[in-house]
């Protein structure tokens, strides 16, 4: 039971705080409605606590019949409201033009807002003895753009939901690089290696019979084997030097894309390119970013983001820091850090958590100057 408690929310997430900055215009209506007395003013309560439930479940009904069904209340109140209490809680349809512009389906579109439009004229019908001129033109130009309205929502959820896809397509397309990348390094040093080690065995099994016989021809076998190994080693340095590794400047665009698309706000400090760097370092240090703004996304629950790097004398310093719920207890096992621990162990690399009022990891590497290109230490 709590824990359903704790799991309830009153809307989805990822609207934010925009479902709530609607809830202003209600203000008005309540004000009318509190004007009335008796029952008259006890019913207009209970239809506003209605209404905001229908507004609620608008936001949270993800079957199509439910969310029609929400929508029909919602517009039968708007009604009730405008001819029995003031006219002007007829501009409340702003609430269900926006959820209007929701559907996909673009026969189902049409029928809503055709039933919509009679529906918000209806009032008017209802009371139009009491109209005078200069509120028709006043009410009508409203009016207008209450029925408009729902084209711009609609284009623009289409707008959004291509984007949605696009980013998914790029996505697969990203893996797919991934995996072709893999098959082929695999073909490659299948191809490299398999014959390369066959003859290998075969050679120390010759040398192993020839040992006792023939001392003379083992050792010219011996030499040949040491002359395929190191073909062998060359070849595989070659693969190695044409594999692409990711550059830390590649998978800052990455870390930047993929806090923007969670509404976390990115910063960076330092030299992206960093050329004297080594690939290798390069390659385990862009990794380790990604895991740390992966963990940032998944588990901070962050607004914003900073990541810096400082060269210093014989190392680099690269740093996560996010504003988020911080570590409770950190554990050096979890939420990652273990493979960012195990990665910076190849390079001799150490990690720092910090946790106070967010997270920071510090990632600590060596620069040894007899890696950097042929010029720069010499």
């Amino acid at each position: 039971m709590l824990q359903k408690l704790k799991s309830f929310k009153v809307f989805p997430a990822r609207y934010g705080f925009f479902p709530y900055v609607f809830l202003i215009y209600l203000f008005m209506p309540t004000y009318y409605v509190l004007s009335e007395q008796g029952w008259k003013q006890s019913l207009g309560i209970g239809l506003l606590l209605l209404f905001l439930v229908t507004y609620r479940q608008l936001y949270n009904s993800f079957d199509k019949k439910s969310y029609t069904y929400w929508l029909i209340i919602q517009v039968l109140i708007i009604i009730t409201l405008a001819i029995f209490y003031n006219l002007y809680n007829v501009f409340l349809g702003f609430f269900s033009a926006h959820f209007i512009g929701w559907y996909k389906h673009k026969q189902m579109f049409y029928w809503a807002l055709g039933l919509f439009s009679i529906a918000i004229i209806s009032p008017f019908i209802a009371r139009w003895n009491r109209l005078e001129l200069e509120n028709v033109f006043f009410y009508g130009i409203f009016i207008v753009i209450m029925i408009i309205s729902p084209f711009g929502i609609k284009s623009m959820n289409s707008r959004m939901e291509l984007e949605k896809k696009l980013d998914e397509a790029n996505e697969q397309i990203r893996e797919l690089v991934k995996r072709d990348e893999r098959m082929r390094i695999a073909r490659d040093l299948h191809d490299i290696l398999g014959h390369t080690l066959s003859l290998i065995t075969l050679k120390s099994q010759l040398v192993y019979k020839l040992i006792s016989k023939d001392i003379e021809k083992a050792k010219l076998e011996t030499k040949e084997i040491e002359r395929t190994t190191r073909s062998a080693l060359k070849q595989v340095r070659e693969l190695v030097s044409d594999m692409r590794t990711i550059t830390i400047a590649e998978e800052l665009i990455e870390s930047e894309i993929l806090l923007q698309a969670a509404g976390i706000s990115f910063e960076y400090k330092g030299d992206p390119k960093l050329e004297e760097v080594p690939p290798l370092t390069q390659n385990i240090l862009s990794m380790c970013l990604k895991e740390g703004v992966t963990n940032v996304v998944k588990h901070s629950q962050a607004s914003t983001c900073l990541v810096q790097i400082v060269k210093k004398d014989g190392e680099l310093e690269l740093s996560i820091t996010d504003d988020g719920k911080g570590l409770d207890g950190i554990n050096e096992d979890g939420n990652g850090l273990k493979g960012i621990n195990e990665r910076l162990r190849l390079i001799d690399g150490l990690l720092k958590v910090i946790s106070h009022k967010g997270t920071k990891l510090i990632i600590t590497v060596p620069i040894i100057v007899k890696e950097k290109k042929v010029g720069v230490g010499s």
